[in-house]
């Protein structure tokens, strides 16, 4: 059985979700974050997988479940770090982010799944993407693919494909990032704490 890696930030106002100000204060964007956060982890525990990681930039508190191991982020860009993420499987894994708490089991299951595959892979609506899974890991598929930018998801794509692996894709998920993203990702998830957080927050600030 695999690997489920999430990589994620502690939700630590002003280090999180700092494109949701200042239509959030950064202690709501935390908040937002914490939940985002939390539902991941949801969907990780109801997935059957031999480990379930968190590979985490700051420190764990009240809002991690049992169940899940928590190892430290390398330093480093965010190409070094999702592939001294996937270094923590020793076998097929698959790696989501933080930012889809819209993301379920039957998602993760699926991109467990590696029979007729050698990697899945999730695209994001901005170019980027919220999962990767790789039957073999190998940190040269994501080492020098320029992370954050419009083109990510494709560069990255591109390089499985040029490996000579097979690749499937899961469907395409808005990442939050903005506020006009979190409003869509609370509509599309009406039952998660995000939406329902969001909603508050949006009450409180009109």
């Amino acid at each position: 059985m695999s690997t489920l890696l999430v990589i994620a930030k502690s939700p630590v106002a002003g280090r999180v979700k700092t494109r949701l100000t200042p239509h959030f204060t950064p202690e709501q964007a935390a908040v937002l974050a914490r939940a985002a956060l939390q539902d991941t982890l949801d969907a990780v525990l109801a997935t059957p997988a031999r480990r379930r990681v968190l590979v985490l930039d700051g420190q764990p508190g009240p809002w991690l479940p049992a169940g899940i191991e928590v190892v430290p982020q390398c330093a480093g860009g965010l190409d070094v770090r999702l592939a001294a993420a996937f270094a923590q499987a020793d076998g097929p894994a698959l790696l989501v982010g933080m930012d889809t708490p819209q993301v379920t089991r039957e998602l993760l299951a699926r991109g467990l799944d590696f029979s007729g595959t050698d990697a899945w892979f999730g695209p994001a609506d901005d170019g980027g993407f919220w999962a990767l899974g790789l039957a073999e890991p190998d940190p040269a598929l994501l080492l020098g693919v320029p992370m954050s930018l419009p083109v990510t998801g494709e560069a990255q794509r591109s390089r499985l494909t040029a490996s000579g692996r097979v690749v499937r894709d899961l469907p395409e998920l808005c990442d939050v990032d903005t506020p006009a993203d979190a409003e869509r990702v609370a509509a599309a998830a009406p039952g998660t704490r995000f939406a329902a957080l969001h909603s508050g927050l949006c009450a409180v600030t009109g």
